[in-house]
């Protein structure tokens, strides 16, 4: 068992290569990364220190990618749950009290207190403006 172990220990060590005579190689002191659109080519290095990596960009830089366009919208089952529940919280808001609609017996008394919400906005956006401006 013992046995078992240290042969386990001993092939899970790292070894240390020897180089034997062989030459060393160093890493290209230059990396060139270009995108080739179209029917580009992928030019070649002229210098021994440069190595030239090409990629395939599509048809234009300026075009969506083909397995992009045309994908179909994503209903109810692609939105996170809140969202779907404060959609549905705020259509069902109508005609409540404090909800500002013209719908039901209560909805007007929301729209005095949208107005001054509005009003405090504005009044903060203006006091940011007038201390931005030197």
């Amino acid at each position: 068992m013992l046995s078992q172990l240290l042969i386990a220990v001993l092939m899970a060590a790292p070894v240390p290569v020897q180089e034997r005579g062989e030459a060393k190689q160093e890493m290209p002191k230059r990396i060139r990364s270009i995108l080739l659109y179209g029917q580009e080519q992928c030019p070649k290095s002229t210098d021994p220190d440069e190595v030239v990596v090409c990629a395939k960009g599509g048809d234009s830089p300026y075009r969506i990618p083909k397995e992009f366009r045309d994908q179909p919208e994503e209903g109810p089952s692609g939105q996170a749950w809140t969202n779907r529940m404060e959609t549905v919280e705020e259509v069902n808001r109508a005609g409540l009290p404090n909800s500002c609609s013209p719908v039901g017996t209560g909805g007007q008394t929301g729209c005095t207190r949208q107005w001054l919400r509005q009003w405090a906005q504005e009044r903060l956006d203006q006091k940011a403006k007038a201390a931005r401006v030197p």
